[in-house]
């Protein structure tokens, strides 16, 4: 399948570090090992890169528990 896809054009690196980086912004470093089963810590770093800040989220999820 690999090949098929670079013979399209698609490069399947570019391709894998584009949507982690793309999930990186939008879930927590925790959420995102979890669900890919990678490192915590290598989360973090794509996190970081991505400049994901997910303080403010925390605090949001916080809230809504002592809502409920």
């Amino acid at each position: 399948m690999g090949e098929r896809l670079r013979k399209l054009g698609i490069r399947l690196a570019e391709a894998r570090s584009t949507a982690l980086f793309q999930l990186a912004t939008e879930l927590p470093a925790a959420v995102l090992a979890r669900t890919l089963g990678i490192d915590i810590t290598v989360a973090v770093k794509w996190q970081r890169a991505a400049a994901g800040d997910w303080a403010a989220y925390a605090a949001e999820v916080s809230r809504r528990h002592h809502d409920v």
